[in-house]
């Protein structure tokens, strides 16, 4: 699996599992934890959770699947701004700690910008970094305005990943914040790369994906990857499309397809608002 290394020294596998919705009901549980395990398997040890999916429910699907893995792992987890105050995120780490069964997370970030002061999350984060209980911080869903805050802060300059809704039909981002954070060091980490499912009927992507033999969701996932400094995050609880996701990691996309897939998905040709899910 290639990797990203960010500013701070993270080193990210480009590619890993999302959490979504996982540990919302108790019927799925084995079949979510079989998924996580499978895409482990085939190095998608990079996973990504948060203290609001399913109420702390996923985190705890994932401390299960980590059983006797995590040494090998890469756990990225989040706190919700409601409880971001310098407090509330030493608790909230504590309690996802706790769910997730570990002595430390790889990347806890902040899951979007929220009323209590950035430099008061910040200085949490650092402190949780010091305490040795977090690796490295970063944020989630924070647009330009947001990430120049983020510089401003004294703790700023440990912000390694910004987390965003990316894919070919949300392109946004390719205009200002996507190069202003690789050239800072700051990993982009994409979520939702197949627009919740919307991608996989376009016909564009159809065409691309017959010629090199593979489903429109691969290639959907590849392009997230085509540039340096992205890393992409993707969830499935079926084993076929876990194999599907993981494969994807090592495809190349040629010029033609490139090509292809920006006369259907065009970047916009004006600054647009941060989209999120």
């Amino acid at each position: 699996m290639r990797t990203v290394e960010t500013r701070t020294g993270a080193t990210l596998p480009v590619l890993g599992q999302g959490t979504w919705e996982m540990g919302a009901r108790r019927r799925e549980r084995q079949r979510d934890i079989a998924a996580l395990q499978l895409g482990f398997d085939l190095g998608l040890t990079l996973v990504d959770t948060a203290e609001m999916y399913a109420d702390g429910g996923a985190e705890e699907v994932v401390a299960e699947a980590s059983r006797g893995r995590r040494d090998r792992l890469f756990l990225v987890t989040k706190v919700l701004p409601s409880n971001a105050s310098r407090r509330g995120t030493m608790a909230a780490a504590e309690a996802s700690l706790r769910r997730l069964q570990t002595d430390w997370i790889d990347l806890y970030l902040l899951h979007w910008e929220g009323s209590h002061p950035l430099e008061d999350t910040l200085e949490a984060f650092a402190l949780l970094q010091r305490q040795g209980k977090i690796r490295h911080y970063g944020v989630s869903n924070f647009d330009m305005d947001w990430m120049r805050a983020v510089e401003a802060v004294p703790e700023g300059a440990g912000v390694a990943v910004n987390q965003v809704f990316y894919n070919l039909h949300r392109r946004g981002i390719e205009r200002n914040l996507l190069p202003w954070c690789v050239e800072r060091g700051i990993a982009i980490m994409a979520y939702t790369p197949l627009d919740q499912g919307r991608l996989v009927r376009k016909r564009a992507l159809v065409q691309v994906a017959q010629r090199h033999g593979v489903s429109p969701a691969q290639i959907a996932i590849a392009w997230t990857l085509r540039l340096p400094g992205v890393v992409t995050i993707v969830k499935s609880a079926t084993t076929e499309y876990v194999r599907e996701n993981a494969a994807a990691a090592d495809m190349v996309l040629g010029a033609e397809d490139l090509r292809e897939l920006d006369d259907a998905f065009p970047c916009p040709d004006h600054d647009v608002p941060l989209e999120t899910v």
